[in-house]
């Protein structure tokens, strides 16, 4: 970044900003932040055409760039948070999948190791306390019922960088395990579950409010028996998790999810695994093997959907372009409402004066063209 003060004047784009979109707006970088003014000789670069976007928050993803998070050293983590970086997710949780406690704690040890170096925002940890019935691509004999002395180990392995817990809260301890998250601050997540509807209502009292990858891993809709999916569209203390990639969800349930809850109870995901922004072939998630397949990953044995090659870069586009998504909506879901939910409102999740310089620049078509976090871009949309 060049400039006297080391600021640099983002000018002519349409900015997305908390209170609607401004035509021909502009963003002030100072540093490694939004300022509210810019300095004297400070850098001018005109995106006259473009898009800018706040930075792209993804609270729940396994891996990209061929790297796992879910196994691997703390260098081949990186690698797949710089993936995603270069497809504009500036703020990453790191999710596990289900395995042996003693290895999901030493796991979470590294990656809270990475979170206080300003790398991830934390971590998920998805399973081992999911319903075998709904389990996707964990491995089925390492499941086990919620018990709260073990999950108060693995949020005490975290070192206080525990964001967020993937249960099925119907299982035993389900609902004394969501009190627990709920006291020490950790989001209680409701998924790969076989709950009721009623079940579900009572693990919301207790303290759950989020949806992981709401639709996928839990029963569907039914007249006379609504299940987890009415409990979590109505309630307004819930947040609702979508992977929008054309595989995981039919447009019509992302639609009933943005009408139902509201853009400002949607959060975007990836549920990214290893191939995401690296390509077919044969991958792990966790202890199972997957296959990729014109983008599409499966476990080899049984052929569940593993996760997903998604980016948010893909998200964002194909739900403005395809699901005719408000740019605005998509943003509030894409970056705020993720960054609500796990605390770093106040930093980033909006191109506000004082938050970090984390944003994305879109073309008139919604491609991605320009990536910076905090100040330096990852991707310059000059070159």
């Amino acid at each position: 970044m060049s400039g006297s003060a080391h600021s640099t004047v983002l000018s002519g784009a349409r900015v997305v900003l908390p209170t609607g979109t401004v035509a021909g707006g502009r963003v002030i970088v100072e540093r490694d932040r939004i300022a509210g003014s810019a300095h004297e000789g400070a850098e001018i670069v005109d995106l006259s055409g473009h898009w800018i976007v706040p930075g792209f928050v993804d609270m729940h993803n396994h891996g990209g760039g061929g790297a796992s998070f879910t196994s691997g050293t703390a260098e081949e983590v990186l690698k797949g948070v710089r993936t995603h970086r270069e497809h504009g997710t500036t703020t990453l949780v790191a999710s596990t999948v289900t395995g042996d406690l003693d290895e999901l704690a030493r796991r979470a040890a590294l990656l809270a190791e990475l979170t206080q170096q300003g790398e991830i925002a934390g971590v998920h940890f998805e399973g081992p306390f999911i319903n075998p019935c709904r389990k996707g691509a964990h491995k089925a004999d390492l499941l086990r019922d919620p018990d709260p002395a073990e999950v108060r180990k693995l949020v005490d392995a975290a070192h206080g960088t525990a964001r967020m817990f993937t249960l099925a809260t119907e299982l035993p301890g389900g609902l004394d395990s969501v009190r627990l998250l709920a006291e020490h601050g950790v989001i209680a997540a409701i998924g790969h579950t076989d709950s009721t509807y009623d079940q579900t209502r009572q693990a919301i009292d207790a303290g759950a409010t989020v949806a992981t990858h709401l639709y996928n891993a839990m029963p569907g809709l039914e007249h006379r028996a609504p299940g987890p999916i009415a409990a979590l569209l109505e309630d307004e203390r819930v947040t609702v998790e979508l992977i929008n990639d054309g595989t995981h969800l039919h447009p019509a349930m992302l639609e009933l999810a943005f009408h139902h809850a509201g853009a400002h109870r949607v959060a975007l995901i990836t549920d990214a695994m290893d191939a995401a922004g690296f390509g077919d072939g044969t991958y792990h998630l966790g202890p199972l093997e997957v296959e990729v397949k014109d983008g599409v990953a499966r476990l080899v044995e049984g052929g569940s959907i593993a996760g997903s090659t998604l980016t948010l870069d893909t998200a964002f586009k194909r739900s403005v372009t395809v699901d005719r998504l408000p740019v605005e909506s998509v943003v509030q879901a894409i970056s705020a409402n993720p960054a609500k939910l796990l605390g770093l409102y106040g930093e980033v999740g909006s191109l506000e004066p004082g938050k970090y310089a984390d944003l994305v620049v879109l073309d008139g078509t919604f491609g991605l063209k320009g990536v910076m976090r905090r100040g330096e871009w990852i991707v310059s949309p000059l070159s």
